[in-house]
């Protein structure tokens, strides 16, 4: 069903819910009980209706009770884009219990509204109300969004000193907490200490790996939760692992993800659908990317985005501009993620005027420009050897330029042989982004590529003064379902004497048979 039929559905599912409200509002004035408005609100989807019920209740006098009042609060939230109106039903209450003021720390936690939720529960253990495994879930979820580490951690005692350690449901919300503040060792502790795992614990954990960019953790970890054979994944598990499998190029576990979904007869919906699109744009396989955009059902901005930048990435920049005004012909607003997408395709393919044009549109579909878009501005500037522009657009950018902006000026400048500039622009880099080794290691290839050796070896012993490590390549292998990462020159691998003793013999077999071979030709 496309989206053009469910907002038709929509629709006549809402009118028909509202003749039932006004007939039976005709034949029943007077209500016989809670249950009746109760059943009202099952049926009530919108604002309006909502409030003529609302408004039947208090002149029924049903405004104070608590089971019409949850119902309610939850309709309200789901109903409305704020908690305005929930948090009025809730305030007018005499008495209120665990199970409300849950409702409500919930519906702030879901609006964003995180610091009225944290509030909310302050309140609540103020009034001396006991909480439950459902609080503290929705009090994380807060702590979470709001990147508040250290009310989290706050949460976390008060948890130990409940005794809801080892309940499953609260041990997932930390995983993800600790993983939505990028504290993912202290994620993977609480989960590795959980006595019960459920598939929501090993989704949490993978999910905070992707996040936290440890593409490889994920992998390893979802190929252990496969080798469990008691937990069998499910459809978040694959959202939630398909982009490490994109990151990491992991061919063999993005088929087999794909396979599974074809034999579990899974619907290929948005959020798989873009999963997959992004998988096989960076394995390269474009057309099998198109094929399955082509195949999603419910295509939402983000399945879109996925086809764009697939098409930026592969050079086909008009195609990816096609889809764009395709997009728009839906009816559908593109956001700073799209956006980021088209600049990018625009800057490789060299179309400066038409990423230019697209930059100063963003506005006009609300789309604050952030950092990302200008370095894409800069970006799409030195690609195309205007130099000159890229650091005229940085000088007047209203913002202060961050690294991702210097980064790409950094590129221009080691294309077109800038060295002055590279220099200039290294020393801003070196204050922005000071452990990143890779900003070094670029001005030295420079200075090495124009004979300036004393000026390489400078800098690579400011390099080992600060004891800045730079990236280290590495190397993966599959054994038993199990995934093994190899670092260049690691020697900390469990199996490493195994493994040299093992080359050490093939060196030796090889040396034999170079031997054989070498008499062999003599003769």
């Amino acid at each position: 069903m496309n989206a053009l039929a469910r907002k038709v559905e929509h629709f006549f599912c809402m009118r028909a819910n509202y003749r039932i409200y006004c007939s039976w509002l005709a034949c029943n004035v007077h209500v016989r009980d809670s249950h009746d408005y109760s059943h009202l609100l099952q049926k009530c989807w919108t604002r309006k209706t909502l409030k003529e019920i609302h408004a039947q209740i208090i002149i029924g006098g049903y405004e104070q009770n608590p089971f019409v009042a949850a119902k309610l609060i939850g309709k309200y939230e789901l109903a409305t884009s704020s908690m305005e109106d929930a948090r009025k039903v809730f305030d007018q209450l005499p008495q209120t219990d665990i199970f409300l003021w849950n409702m409500i720390i919930q519906g702030y936690s879901k609006h964003g509204l995180y610091e009225a939720a944290l509030s909310s529960y302050v309140r609540m253990r103020m009034a001396g109300f006991d909480v439950n495994q459902y609080t503290f879930s929705f009090v994380l979820k807060a702590c979470g969004g709001a990147k508040g580490l250290k009310e989290g951690e706050v949460i976390h005692g008060h948890i130990v000193k409940s005794g809801f350690t080892s309940n499953v449901f609260v041990g997932n919300a930390l995983v993800s907490f600790y993983g939505k503040c990028q504290e993912i060792s202290s994620s993977r502790e609480v989960f590795d200490k959980m006595l019960q795992k459920d598939i929501v614990s090993w989704n949490s954990m993978i999910s905070a790996y992707v996040v936290n960019g440890l593409p490889i953790e994920a992998l390893g970890l979802f190929h252990i939760m496969l080798n469990a054979e008691t937990i069998l994944p499910d459809k978040a598990t694959l959202v939630g692992v398909l982009p490490a499998c994109a990151q990491q190029l992991a061919v063999k576990e993005g088929l087999w993800i794909h396979s599974y979904i074809i034999k579990s007869c899974m619907q290929l919906d948005a959020a798989l659908g873009s999963g997959l699109v992004s998988l096989y744009a960076n394995i390269g396989h474009l057309e099998t990317a198109k094929l399955i955009y082509d195949r999603v059902s419910d295509k939402n901005i983000v399945v879109w985005s996925s086809m764009i930048r697939a098409y930026g990435i592969h050079g086909h920049a008009d195609e990816a501009l096609r889809l764009y005004t395709q997009l728009l012909d839906n009816g559908l607003t593109p956001d700073s993620q799209m956006f980021c997408c088209l600049l990018s395709a625009c800057s490789h393919a060299g179309m400066v005027s038409k990423g230019l044009d697209l930059f100063e549109k963003m506005e006009s579909y609300g789309v604050e420009k952030r950092h990302e878009h200008y370095a894409c501005m800069i970006d799409l500037y030195s690609r195309a050897g205007k130099i000159d522009k890229a650091i005229e657009f940085i000088r007047s950018m209203p913002i202060e330029a961050g690294k991702d902006a210097y980064g790409a000026l950094l590129g221009a400048c080691r294309r077109h042989n800038s060295i002055e500039l590279a220099e200039e622009v290294a020393k801003r880099l070196m204050k922005l982004d000071p452990e990143n080794a890779g900003r070094y290691l670029f001005l030295v290839k420079m200075y090495e590529d124009a004979g300036r050796y004393d000026d390489a070896a400078r800098l690579r012993k400011t390099l080992r003064d600060k004891k800045i490590k730079r990236p280290v390549g590495f190397s993966a292998i599959e054994v038993d379902h199990t995934l093994h990462t190899f670092g260049v020159e690691d020697e900390s691998y469990p199996s490493r004497e195994q493994i040299f003793d093992t080359l050490h013999k093939l060196e030796m077999v090889m040396e034999h048979e170079c031997i054989i071979c070498s008499e062999l030709t003599s003769n």
